[in-house]
């Protein structure tokens, strides 16, 4: 009996052992499938981040890395315009385009997207906290009334009706908003320093330009207080190959305008270094915005002779630099000057190439001049009355402040 048991344990215990190895390996081999599942689901599909964690990364523009000046135009009818042209109460009649008869609006609704980087979506209630309790100050000429009405535009539609206030002096125009303590304004320097240009009733172009170079304190009496200063001066540089400075005698003399224009900037960036406060006050230079007076420059053959016909901006070779008469050696001054302070940095916004591409965007028949549209007469003659500098509301002037926003929200 022993004996029997004895074979019935050596009979079957081989077999146990067997079954026991097969059923491990076989749990192995399982185990080693669902690994190499895994890995490769985590391969094609990597784990999803959060959408606060997005968020966070889209918000974040590395500015130090990536050129913002670079890009394309993307047409985005989804995020564009910012806000509506009837909806802004404060936009003047000057660049209300639409309200005027502008018969397309595809100008409102291109985006500018930089080569190696995102931007985020505007967010006014972003850039009102970091302007609480500060005052940012656009100086300049028509170019940069024209911006600061931008700004206003992208800002004034989150803050009640009874908490904004919109006042005129003789040189600035003053946007209040009391939720925030803060200001937004705009104060006319044409030329920057002090000239024939700065009285109310002398600001229509008509007359040639006379600058005092080393005169520019008068001015700069106004700009102390300010927490970002925005400046440009270009424009009533272009007029001629010359222009005429006051000297202390009272006579008046022709330098050219390159000479000038550097002094004028010399004058402007001593300033800075002897009264502003790098630690509270940030400086910020807008580079030129170009004209599109000759169709030519664009290829274009006939059908218009300047920018009066356009609707779509220049998509093609936009990796070249174009050739839209923008004085190039104005620039480079410009660019070289604002590196010279010792004391205050000066960031220098480099507007110009991507503006060049908008053809599409100015006012054109579209504006008003002394506060009067134009007539059909007017409109028949384009090369007169064509308005080929400034840009329309909602438009251009608003990727410029988006950009701009982008160094007071995350540098300054």
């Amino acid at each position: 009996m022993k004996q029997s048991w004895l074979y019935c344990i050596l009979l079957f215990l081989p077999l146990l052992l067997l079954g026991r190895y097969l059923y491990n390996e076989n749990q192995r081999i399982r185990q080693f499938q669902e690994i190499k599942t895994h890995t490769l689901q985590e391969h094609n599909n990597p784990p999803q981040e959060s959408k606060e964690v997005k968020d966070k990364e889209i918000d974040h523009v590395p500015l130090e890395v990536c050129d913002v000046f670079t890009g394309k135009w993307v047409l985005d009818n989804v995020t564009h315009p910012l806000y509506k042209e009837d909806e802004c109460e404060f936009l003047s009649e000057w660049v209300s385009c639409t309200g005027n008869g502008r018969p397309d609006s595809k100008y409102q609704k291109w985006r500018w997207q930089p080569r190696d980087c995102s931007l985020p979506r505007f967010d006014a209630k972003l850039l009102l906290e970091k302007l609480r309790g500060k005052k940012l100050i656009f100086v300049g000429d028509s170019i940069h009334y024209n911006q600061w009405q931008s700004m206003v535009c992208m800002v004034q539609s989150i803050i009640p009706s009874g908490q904004k206030t919109l006042n005129h002096t003789a040189q600035m125009s003053i946007f209040n908003i009391k939720d925030y303590n803060t200001t937004i304004a705009f104060y006319w320097a044409p030329l920057l320093v002090e000239s024939n240009a700065d009285p109310p009733d002398k600001r229509d172009g008509k007359t040639d330009p006379i600058i005092i170079p080393q005169s520019i304190s008068k001015h700069g009496e106004s700009w102390k207080d300010a927490d970002y200063l925005l400046f440009n001066t270009y424009i009533w540089w272009t007029r001629s190959s010359k222009i005429k400075v006051l000297q202390e005698s009272k006579d008046s003399d022709e330098i050219g305008i390159y000479i000038g224009y550097e002094q004028v900037l010399r004058t402007w960036a001593n300033w800075l270094d002897q009264n502003i406060d790098p630690n509270r006050t940030s400086i910020f230079f807008s580079s030129m915005s170009p004209t599109h007076i000759r169709s030519s420059d664009w290829d274009v053959n006939g059908g218009s002779s300047k920018c009066e016909k356009e609707t779509e901006p220049i998509l093609e070779n936009t990796s070249r630099r174009l050739e839209v008469g923008t004085n190039r050696r104005l620039y480079e001054i410009a660019v070289n000057v604002t590196k010279l302070t010792m004391k205050v940095p000066i960031r220098f916004l480099d507007v110009t190439t991507m503006s060049e591409y908008r053809k599409d965007g100015h006012t054109s028949f579209y504006g008003s001049r002394s506060g009067k549209l134009l007539t059909p007469e007017q409109r028949s003659d384009p090369r007169t009355f064509a308005d080929c500098y400034h840009w329309c509301l909602p438009g251009l002037p608003d990727t410029w402040n988006e950009l701009l926003s982008l160094y007071i929200i995350y540098r300054a």
